[in-house]
């Protein structure tokens, strides 16, 4: 699965309406650039006052407050593109700084089974490469554009102010411009989203190469995975020499606009002073208008360039928002806190079901252990009962409501899950462990920390609770990591737990102490628990075997192992090893 990714229309209205956020600092900007580029014009249009003046006879005083004007004019023009570029940075990051966190905003809020059917390396790609390339657009292209838009206009009004039939000369070139411009843009974008889309391909195989390194080298399987990985190099490769090509195209376009005018002027312009309908200083100051507009049109060029680049990232951005929803609050309140599974079926394939219409009924304050082989399908079931995927049939309901009816924030405190996999965040233990309650005080932490037997070496950090853990802080343990994990679970407090192979990273000892430590704080909770360990499932109330997607028996411990089926062997098998 792909993400989608934003239209042309979608990226000019969202990059619009972030734009008129900030529309007073915007002006204010492009307004101190534009004083700026009024007294560069100073320059051009004093100096050619003074060849005219010189040729019909001046004075030395004359002179002197014309150049006077002139140096008053450079430090103004100094002063006021220090301030301007100074705002024009600040600026940037504020709208950077808006645009992230509505990023970030919205790759969480993305449903779970979309992210997991999306893989990594799309998700990766552009939260890395894509919000790079934005924000050096939005901190410095999106000012400078404005920027150059108006001094090029200004430049423009200049000249035909001061001699209009010798500024006619510097339009020659715009016919070369545009239609470089235009054969430019009608293929840029397209082949700066299939460069970022190879860029997503190279991460997501590098990432699943490296994640699965162990893998790989016990099936031998490195070979093909460095031709999958050279294949998506060689694709970036070809996509990155197309942009390159395009590139190499439209410079010399624009060099030749940029020479035109100025050769034009003063070639017009010798024919109209030798006929008298121009003056010497009149053409010289128009020749400068012409040089000191090939500045901002280079820049303006050079951004046209970086903005496509930007565009097409930013377009992979925006393109989030329209990845759909897989649930709708119907706004029903649960009658009880009883969960119930009818003729629950899912596909993450159409037409190949992994769960095969389960029908299960969870009591208030029971414990069920879920076994079975590998790939049966108990994983699956348990996102079904966590509500994390909508079923492709059938029902699972909390009482009496549909899952994935409920707003998320409100399914968190009716059934929470937690894997085997977990994620220290960057900051301190107490922030780590807030997440899952933000107004919990340093006693509550303190509770949870101790209800999964993890306040002993909690206590032993250098600043305890104001220990900064994760990357470039005090480096958690697997097994820590995991209790940290568990610990959230305790905060959130839920009515029902789904424990998805929860202790799997525990040795024996230490996950056979957490559960028992675990059993004081889950009394009177719903407690579903995936397990390979089968002395979970001794402990339970009820154990469900799950093989094939179907729940082949249920039932106590004791009367299954006497049934003599499929959990009886299993328990042997577990007692034998």
């Amino acid at each position: 699965m792909t993400l989608p990714v934003a239209d042309s229309a979608t990226v000019r209205s969202r990059t619009g309406a972030l734009l008129r956020q900030h529309s007073a600092k915007l002006t204010g900007v492009v307004s101190l650039h534009t004083l700026a580029a009024l007294a560069g014009l100073v320059g051009p249009w004093l100096l050619g006052r003074i060849i005219d003046d010189v040729t019909s006879g001046t004075t030395a005083a004359a002179l002197n407050t014309m150049v006077a004007i002139l140096v008053a004019a450079v430090l103004a023009q100094t002063v006021l593109v220090r301030f301007a570029q100074r705002n024009a940075m600040i600026l940037g990051e504020e709208v950077f700084a808006d645009l992230r966190e509505d990023f970030i905003a919205k790759i969480t809020a993305l449903p779970l089974s979309t992210v997991e059917q999306t893989g990594t390396g799309d998700l990766v790609a552009r939260t890395t490469n894509d919000i790079d390339r934005v924000q050096y657009t939005v901190r410095f292209g999106v000012p400078r554009v404005l920027v150059c838009l108006a001094t090029i206009l200004l430049t423009v009004v200049a000249g035909l102010l001061t001699n209009a039939l010798v500024a006619l000369a510097t339009f020659v070139g715009v016919p070369v411009l545009v239609l470089a411009t235009r054969w430019y843009l009608r293929r840029a974008t397209p082949a700066y989203l299939r460069e970022s889309a190879s860029y997503a391909a190279i991460n997501g195989s590098l990432t699943e190469s490296v994640e699965g390194a162990r893998t790989v080298d016990a099936l031998s399987l490195g070979k093909r995975r460095r031709e999958r990985i050279d294949a998506d190099i060689s694709e970036a490769f070809k996509a990155e020499k197309y942009t390159l090509w395009l590139r190499t195209v439209l410079f010399p376009g624009i060099d030749a606009a940029f020479i035109l005018p100025i050769v034009a002027v003063l070639l017009w312009g010798g024919y109209l002073v030798a006929n008298g309908h121009a003056t010497i200083g009149a053409v010289t100051t128009i020749a400068l208008y012409a040089m000191q507009m090939m500045n901002p049109i280079e820049e303006l060029i050079f951004w046209l360039d970086e903005i496509q680049v930007g565009a097409a990232s930013i377009s992979r951005i925006f393109g989030l928002e329209l990845v759909e929803k897989d649930r709708t609050a119907s706004g029903e309140q649960p009658e009880d806190q009883q969960i119930r599974t009818e003729d629950l079926r899912y596909a993450y394939r159409e037409g190949q079901d992994v769960l095969h219409g389960i029908d299960l009924d969870l009591q208030p304050g029971e414990r069920l252990a879920v076994v079975g082989p590998s790939g049966a399908g108990k994983s699956t079931l348990g996102r079904m009962l966590a509500g994390i995927h909508p079923p492709t049939g059938g029902t699972a309901a909390v009482g009496g409501v549909r899952l994935v009816d409920l707003p998320l924030e409100d399914l968190r405190k009716q059934v929470a899950l937690v894997t085997q996999e977990h994620h220290v965040f960057v900051g301190s233990l107490a922030q780590n462990l807030r997440l899952a309650k933000n107004e919990a005080d340093d006693d509550e932490l303190h509770r949870a920390l101790a209800a999964v037997d993890a306040l002993g070496w909690a206590r032993r950090l250098p600043r305890g609770l104001d220990t900064e853990v994760g990357s470039g802080g005090v480096a958690l343990s697997p097994a820590q990591a995991q209790q940290v994990a568990l610990a959230r679970l305790v905060l959130m407090d839920p009515h029902t737990l789904v424990l998805d192979e929860a202790t799997s990273l525990l040795d024996p000892r230490a996950a056979r102490h957490l559960e028992r430590s675990l059993s004081a704080v889950l009394h009177g909770r719903t407690v579903v628990a995936i397990a390979h360990r089968l002395y979970t499932a001794h402990d339970a109330d009820r154990v469900a075997v799950v093989d094939a997607g179907l729940i082949s028996e249920i039932g106590p411990h004791h009367d299954l192992v006497e049934a003599g089926g499929d959990y009886a062997a299993l328990w042997e098998s577990w007692n034998q090893e």
